[in-house]
């Protein structure tokens, strides 16, 4: 991994995206703090629904999600959050 100030960066841009093309990732720094890397670019893969189907098949599963609560989209308590685990948890 490579860490390049933001004025290096600009001067050695081309030579920057040469190595992120060939896999490297560069750390850009402002006073030396990282503001933002440079990655190699992916392409966005959209979900795979077909994958759903696959895992059911493999593992001999007629659905997913077999139940869903009634009050599954209700509001929560107030302190929810804030009790403590029970002990056999």
């Amino acid at each position: 991994m490579t860490i390049v100030s933001i004025k290096e960066a600009k001067n050695r841009l081309t030579e920057l995206a040469r190595l992120v093309e060939k896999g490297e990732t560069i750390v850009v720094t402002r006073n030396g703090k990282p503001v933002f890397d440079l990655v190699p670019h992916r392409r966005k893969r959209g979900l795979r629904l077909e994958a759903v189907d696959e895992f059911k098949k493999r593992y001999g599963l007629q659905s997913i999600v077999t139940f869903v609560a009634e009050d599954f989209d209700a509001p929560l308590p107030e302190d929810f959050l804030l009790r403590p685990l029970p002990k056999d948890a």
